[in-house]
């Protein structure tokens, strides 16, 4: 399973890595320690928590998401597999991006929950890089 450093999830979550170790300082997203002394965060627990985080519209006040060339990069949050097409959820910050692809196109980019991935948006479509 993928872990992120507190500057890794800031950037996903789209706020300050201040911020982020006070959300991890006052136990609203768990945190273990690497072999150098790291805190990290699981990327399941880092996905679970963005969505909680988005529905609840506890982004800090002032906090704010841009996009470059519409690219939204964030963390995967759901994944439904179809025998042929897939969906893929990804939460960049406040956005929440939903895109279907092929059930192939998922498992050759090793798309699952708590993974880093970016959407690109052109128009109507979202294409999914992994990050």
């Amino acid at each position: 399973m993928q872990s992120y450093t507190i500057g890794q999830a800031a950037r996903l979550l789209g706020v300050s890595p201040d911020t982020a170790r006070r959300w991890a300082d006052a136990g609203r997203v768990a945190t273990h320690r690497d072999e150098g002394g790291r805190r990290l965060i699981d990327g399941r627990d880092l996905a679970a928590f963005s969505v909680e985080l988005a529905q609840s519209g506890g982004v800090e006040e002032g906090a704010s998401y841009t996009s470059v060339r519409n690219a939204f990069p964030g963390i995967v949050t759901a994944v439904k597999l179809g025998d042929v097409a897939a969906q893929v959820e990804i939460q960049a910050g406040p956005h929440r991006l939903v895109s279907l692809l092929t059930r192939e196109a998922v498992e050759e980019l090793g798309l699952e929950v708590g993974v880093e991935a970016t959407a690109r948006v052109k128009s109507t479509n979202v294409h999914i890089d992994r990050t």
